[in-house]
């Protein structure tokens, strides 16, 4: 009986939308020869994870393996997908794969965290391979929502893996390669053992429909503006850009992009070729003196980002451009879960200026990058996989999935992060639980998600903050009364008096009272003042907010 077993291990994007990061593995227990597909972030928001800038997905079991670790592949360049690999790749120091376009992208990121161009190796798509320890790994091109997305067709001496990564079915997507049943049907031919698929979109029950399909129906909204029309979508999604920016040429407006994405993602686009005749584009500068209904911009922001375009456009003003009154605003994108509150704030301060707004609620300005359910179905029959193991979704979406496979006869599991699965049997079968988390970038640091940071920050913006400052003689006597600031409370409670004097009260008279073995011990006052505080300030306004305590001692 073989003692190699082959493996995949979700580190991110399993029981989530996001962060997408998957490990395989070959050989013996524990010995395994491992690869990593994909290095993605989340975002934060103001509920659970204020104040940080992007969350990661915890690698401590892989870097305590980095030596057990062949190289990284990028399936493409969405930001769930890449945007975590400059800041890992020092603790793994491996290749980087990825086709040209996603290339481009990770080498952007790679040099903003002092790494050089050479550290990602630029692959042709299928049937180039590459090796990686056991593994010969392949990039199979699909369409999505931006350019050169890929599968990979992953072989190893335990069988062959196809990892769909996020996919569609479109025969005409605008920018990127077409869907190409024929290829995926000459790939199967070799048998496969397990397809890791996309579950985004599991419970749309009708098929996908094509980018292509949006043009006639982006161009008549425009032309039907009276004054300046704004659309925002993913930056990343070239194709969409490239939509609507022909969609309002033809409609006789001058485009504008505006936000660094959106450049960003349009020059390395066109500088990787995959981006071709382009509209021409007017400057910010520029754009300022064209008059309203003879222009349309392009903005950043689709999801709500507070730093973005659109909402800077929605408190006021942005490069020195303002909506007004008759103006259009259009949400060419999908609100990810999770983002709905900023969304919908956005909308409701353009609502407020008298802004008209549309979105995709009625599928008239906009079709998903990833497959309904019947084309997921399709992806089962064309690719005929033994086991399907669903990715990238939440845990609905992932039992969904799992249920739809069952139901014709393909085995499955429910595969979430941390949870390392074994493809070498006729089943996938679970073998082990790897403790997983999230890592915060906070400004320019790292933090884990257990540190406590964010927690105390969650209290402090629910509580409120008091610092309690102590004076003491080296005696132990006090030197005046101890004095209090507060942050993020009333200045006054139920008593009317102001807060402050009433928790300097209450901490004065235990000084007062306080034991002479009490006064020598600075643990035990700063304990019994914390406490003091936080009754009084129940008493006072019903909440116990955080407490600091200062104490300093005259020598």
């Amino acid at each position: 009986m073989s003692t190699e077993r082959l493996i995949y291990l979700p580190l991110g994007g399993a029981g989530e939308i996001g962060m997408n990061c998957y490990v395989y593995g070959y050989g013996p227990k524990d010995k395994e020869r491992l690869i990593l597909v994909d290095l993605g972030v989340t975002f934060p928001d103001m509920d659970t994870s204020p104040g940080v800038d992007l969350i990661f997905p915890d690698l401590a079991w892989l870097t305590e393996r980095r030596d057990q670790l062949e190289a990284v592949f990028i399936t493409h360049a969405h930001e769930d997908h890449v945007g975590a690999i400059g800041h890992f790749f020092g603790g793994l120091d491996v290749p980087v794969y990825a086709r040209a376009f996603t290339a481009n992208i990770a080498r952007r990121k790679l040099s903003e965290h002092g790494f050089g161009a050479e550290t990602v190796t630029t692959l042709a798509p299928y049937p180039e391979t590459v090796a990686a320890g056991p593994f010969s790994v392949s990039f199979v091109p699909v369409s999505h929502s931006i350019p050169e997305s890929s599968s990979l067709l992953i072989e190893s001496p335990g069988g062959r893996v196809f990892h769909t990564g996020d996919f569609k079915i479109d025969h005409n997507p605008i920018v990127g390669e077409a869907f190409d049943e024929a290829l995926w049907e000459e790939i199967s031919k070799g048998g496969i053992k397990a397809m890791v698929c996309d579950s985004t979109n599991v419970f749309s029950p009708h098929a996908g429909r094509s980018e292509s399909e949006l043009g006639e129906n982006l161009e008549a909204l425009i032309k039907g503006a009276e004054k300046m029309v704004v659309a925002t979508t993913f930056a990343s999604n070239v194709a969409r850009v490239k939509t609507l920016a022909e969609a309002g040429a033809r409609a006789g407006r001058s485009i504008c992009l505006m936000g660094r994405a959106m450049r960003r993602m349009v020059e390395a686009s066109v500088e990787t070729g995959v981006l071709k005749d382009f509209p021409t584009t007017v400057s910010t500068e520029d754009a300022r003196s064209i008059p309203r209904e003879s222009l349309m911009l392009l903005v950043t922001g689709s999801q709500g980002e507070r730093r973005a375009a659109s909402a800077q456009l929605a408190r006021g003003k942005f490069n020195g451009i303002e909506m007004k009154e008759g103006d259009l605003f259009l949400f060419s994108s999908k609100t990810i879960p999770g983002n709905e509150r900023g969304v919908i704030s956005i909308m409701n301060q353009f609502s407020e200026m008298g802004v008209d707004i549309f979105d995709e609620n009625d599928g008239l300005y906009h079709v998903s990058g990833h497959a309904n359910r019947p084309d997921i179905e399709k992806a089962h029959e064309l690719m005929n996989p033994q086991m399907v193991i669903p990715m990238h979704g939440e845990h609905r979406h992932l039992r969904a999935h799992a249920r739809l496979a069952e139901e014709k006869g393909r085995a499955s599991v429910v595969a979430v992060n941390g949870m390392m699965i074994e493809l070498s049997g006729n089943a996938p079968k679970v073998v082990e639980y790897i403790e997983t988390g999230r890592r915060y970038l906070d400004g320019s640091t790292q933090i884990g998600a257990l540190d406590g940071i964010v927690r105390d920050r969650i209290r402090m913006a629910l509580n409120g903050h008091v610092i309690v400052t102590v004076i003491l003689e080296e005696n132990g006597e006090p030197l005046g009364e101890p004095w209090c600031e507060v942050m993020g409370l009333p200045e006054t409670g139920r008593s009317k008096a102001p807060l402050v004097e009433v928790l300097e009260q209450d901490l004065a008279q235990f000084l007062g009272r306080a034991s002479d073995k009490t006064l020598v011990d600075d643990s035990k006052i700063e304990q019994e003042l914390r406490k003091i505080a936080r009754r009084s300030a129940l008493d006072e306004i019903g909440k116990k907010p955080e407490v600091s305590v200062i104490i300093s001692r005259l020598a």
